[in-house]
């Protein structure tokens, strides 16, 4: 691998082990056996976190603790907060709440907002549209119970990276094709767009950390089945990439930022440029030396620079 990554990403790869998702039993056990650790370890002082089951998926909602309007008394109800709907990626495969859990209780304390992160069903065994079916009826769910939730229904935020941002993109465009939640953005991070792979970066990237080309084509086939990928007729909350300005226009304003090294970095940049076609503000940073799921680690100055920049994208969204 010759790719000029960013030297503190490119130090702490010998720590990050390789995804191949090509074993998937034994990938999601090596990922689970993971995340359980790092969640059991993270400290959630100032955070209430619940798992509920509504609307037939598992919900993890996050919520700053003593976020109640000045003078409340004991039992009133909360002051309400912005919200943001958070998916996880894993290649339509992997994954679950656990995934985002630290990033999702940063965004709860330091925005401060809700989190609500759907665990949504997962290919093979749940091909689309299963999983965007389940991360829809979620985000309905969580609007119409935002009064007992404490959430402004109308401060909403859809968010997700890789796989969760094809997902987040393409619940925004049911929410408006079937007169769902009002989304004020969606923030789309590294974003699996394209079943056709035919971009430059996605031809290029074979050998790239974290995800490459083969990865994308299992992940795909996986979710869309065998033989489907690249052919006629999938449908653009599948892939949007596949969506014409008639299909995009009337969606909420996008953020979208993009790796340098990373088979989805071109898709997310048409992505971004198809929107202000569409007539949908859009705003696109693309980050230089890095790696799909650079921000895993952590202590980066890019990443720490990529968190900043989410929070502050999110804060301006979301203000009332």
């Amino acid at each position: 691998m010759t790719h000029p990554l960013d030297p503190e990403l490119a130090a702490a790869l010998a720590m990050m082990p390789p995804v191949d998702i090509s074993d998937l039993a034994a990938a999601r056990a090596a990922q689970k056996a993971e995340t359980f650790l790092r969640v059991t370890d993270t400290d959630t002082t100032g955070v209430t976190v619940i798992d509920v089951q509504q609307a037939g998926v598992s919900l993890r909602v996050y919520r700053p603790e003593g976020t109640r309007p000045e003078g409340a008394r004991p039992g009133d109800a909360p002051h309400p907060l912005p919200a943001v709907f958070r998916i996880h990626g894993g290649g339509f495969v992997l994954g679950s709440p656990d995934v985002d859990h630290e990033a999702n209780l940063r965004l709860c304390r330091e925005l401060p907002c809700a989190v609500v992160s759907p665990g949504y069903r997962l290919a093979p065994e749940h091909p689309y549209p299963a999983g965007l079916e389940d991360c829809y009826a979620a985000l309905c769910w969580t609007a119409e119970n935002a009064a007992g939730l404490g959430i402004r229904a109308d401060s909403l935020a859809v968010a997700g990276d890789s796989a969760g941002a094809c997902l987040a993109t393409a619940v925004a465009m049911l929410a408006r094709d079937r007169g769902g939640p009002a989304i004020r953005l969606q923030y789309l991070d590294s974003p699996a767009l394209d079943d056709r792979l035919c971009t430059p970066s996605a031809r290029r990237f074979t050998d790239t950390p974290v995800w490459n080309r083969r990865n994308a084509r299992l992940s795909w086939t996986a979710y869309l089945g065998e033989g489907v990928p690249g052919s006629a007729g999938v449908p653009v909350t599948a892939a949007p990439a596949r969506a014409g300005t008639t299909d995009l226009a009337g969606l909420p304003p996008a953020h979208v930022v993009v790796m340098a090294y990373d088979p989805l970095r071109d898709e997310g940049v048409d992505y971004a440029r198809a929107l202000l076609d569409a007539g949908v503000a859009a705003e696109l940073h693309l980050f230089p030396g890095t790696f799909h799921g650079a921000a895993m680690v952590r202590h980066a100055a890019v990443a720490q620079r990529m968190a900043a920049e989410e929070l502050t994208a999110l804060r301006r969204a979301l203000t009332w």
